[in-house]
């Protein structure tokens, strides 16, 4: 897992803000593959839940999401992914299917206070496929990144108040704020892969796919 650095700019795009882990678990008879992001936010426990559940506030930092958001509802996010909120219990944790491309993998969130701010955990839970092409050619970065993203807007919305999703984000990852944070980001799940068992070659060349990915530039 990597360490949190306390030092960290309030609202920056700091990638060391952000702790994460990849480990192995099962699911019913299934081996599942587990990533936790986690970060820490000079908030309330209170503030941090509604910013994560509010649907006026997701569209300033995550995206529009519509639906029932309450247990047994279905939710769905603009452009990404849809599914059911399983279990809810404000202001500390939900959990939902997360459905997307034909596949169902599974989410759970947790806020609990931390110091004298609140720390939000998010669980994302994968059944290993027959077929691991994809994640072989990408590695935990493909989802971590996203989530990683959204973990900084967070951060700046919590400071600012401020809309920096949709269009007032568009652009950003070209900058070279995004493409510090991103490449950062990328080397940073690179390694959780690497703790998790992941060849270091390998690791590597799916950091730089991932990298390329989500910044529109050519691998290294």
């Amino acid at each position: 897992m990597t360490e949190q650095d306390t030092t960290s700019t309030p609202g920056g795009a700091d990638a060391h803000a952000i702790t994460r882990e990849l480990v192995a678990g099962t699911r019913g008879d299934g081996e599942t593959k587990v990533q936790t992001v986690a970060q820490v936010y000079d908030t309330t426990v209170e503030d941090l839940w509604d910013a994560v559940t509010n649907a006026e506030r997701l569209p300033r930092w995550f995206a529009p999401v519509s639906g029932d958001l309450q247990q047994g509802g279905r939710y769905q996010v603009e452009g990404n992914a849809g599914g059911t909120i399983e279990a809810c219990e404000p202001p500390h944790r939900f959990s939902a299917t997360w459905e997307f491309g034909g596949q169902v993998t599974w989410i759970a969130v947790r806020v609990v206070p931390e110091g004298a701010g609140a720390r939000l955990e998010l669980e994302h839970t994968a059944l290993v496929p027959e077929d691991t092409s994809f994640w072989d050619q990408y590695g935990p970065g493909a989802t971590g990144v996203g989530w990683d993203l959204a973990f900084m807007g967070l951060g700046r919305h919590l400071v600012t108040g401020a809309s920096i999703a949709g269009a007032a984000a568009e652009g950003w990852e070209a900058t070279p704020e995004g493409l510090a944070f991103i490449t950062e980001s990328s080397r940073l799940w690179s390694e959780a892969s690497i703790e998790h068992g992941t060849p270091r070659e390998d690791a590597a060349a799916a950091r730089d796919r991932t990298t390329a990915f989500y910044t529109g530039q050519p691998a290294g």
